[in-house]
């Protein structure tokens, strides 16, 4: 298996450089606590999405779904990030909007992947 072969690794990789270029403009006092936290959940998120992709069977589903908990998560993290001011909503919408293809593409491979079972 190679990495790139999997388009959701791709997507959530183009996410976290994004999510990345954003760190300079996050204020301080939140880029030490709600932006470190939710860019760890992303790089869980892209572990998942590794991991996931060398297992066979029931294991695939249960890493997967994992994975669709922990964006659930980060979408929260993100939203709260726009409250807080944290981020403009040109930012926001563009993070969400990049979430929400993630979140479609992690549906499809769960659903493919639990048929396989």
């Amino acid at each position: 298996m190679n990495e790139i072969d999997i388009p959701i690794i791709k997507k959530t990789s183009d996410f976290y450089k994004l999510f990345h270029e954003y760190r300079r403009l996050i204020p301080k006092q939140d880029r030490h606590s709600i932006y470190e936290k939710a860019e760890r959940i992303i790089i869980n998120i892209l572990e998942y999405f590794l991991e996931a992709g060398y297992i066979k069977g029931a294991g695939k589903v249960v890493m997967l779904e994992k994975a669709s908990v922990k964006l659930n998560v980060l979408r929260f993290f993100i939203r709260l990030m726009k409250e807080l001011k944290s981020l403009d909503n040109k930012k926001y919408v563009a993070l969400q909007e990049m979430i929400d293809e993630i979140g479609r593409m992690l549906g499809g491979w769960i659903k493919s992947s639990s048929t396989m079972r």
